[in-house]
Formats: structure tokens, C-alpha cells, sequence
């Protein structure tokens, strides 16, 4: 076991119940690996960093994409603040500073 345990805020729960069951089906994968193997273990291309303390879970399904954006804390957790369906190439800034806010409010 790799003693990392993923979360999810509120809000970005709200976000991930949005998604289409496929792409859902696809972040929990993301998710039992992360908690199985470890973030270290994960990696590229399931896991990409974004900027500072930043970093996102690459769900795909067969004609969507989504990403959950999440931050790591205190006691090897790991926290997603933003989830949404990615519909360019790259990730927007609005989702990056939304993310940064609320990762910002997290207690450590």
C-alpha cells in the first residue's frame, strides 16, 4: 500500500458529477492507482504537473477529456480543488487560478 489518500472538496465534487460516466469510470482508475501504487509510482501520462503546487489527473474517455486539478498535503494526501471537461489544448487560466483559490483555503 502506498499511504496516499486521495480527496475530493466539495465543490469539485459537485463538478465530477457533470461528467459523463465514462470519464468518471476513467479518474477512478486514476484514483485506485494513486492510492495503491503512489503519486511516484503514477506518473506521466496519468498525472502532469500545471504550475507551483499545482498538478492534474488525466481522465479520458472515447470523445471527452476531463482533468481534475488537485494539490498534495500534509500526511502524503492528495487533494482535487477543480474538475471540468477540457475542450482545448491547454489548460485554461481561468481553471488554473480558480484551482489556486482553492487549494489556497485548504488547512494543511
Amino acid at each position: 500500500m502506498s499511504g496516499w489518500i486521495v480527496e475530493v472538496i466539495v465543490e469539485a465534487r459537485a463538478e465530477l458529477a457533470a461528467w459523463p460516466p465514462e470519464l468518471r469510470a476513467s479518474l477512478s482508475r486514476i484514483v485506485k492507482r494513486v492510492e495503491a501504487v503512489g503519486i511516484e509510482r503514477t506518473g506521466e501520462p496519468l498525472l502532469r504537473h500545471i504550475e507551483g503546487k499545482l498538478w492534474e489527473m488525466r481522465a479520458s474517455g472515447r470523445k471527452v477529456e476531463g482533468r481534475a486539478l488537485y494539490v498534495t498535503v500534509t500526511g502524503r494526501r492528495v487533494v482535487i480543488v477543480h474538475a471540468f471537461q477540457k475542450t482545448t489544448r491547454k489548460t485554461p487560466r481561468q481553471a488554473i487560478d480558480l484551482a489556486m483559490r482553492r487549494a489556497l483555503s485548504l488547512s494543511p
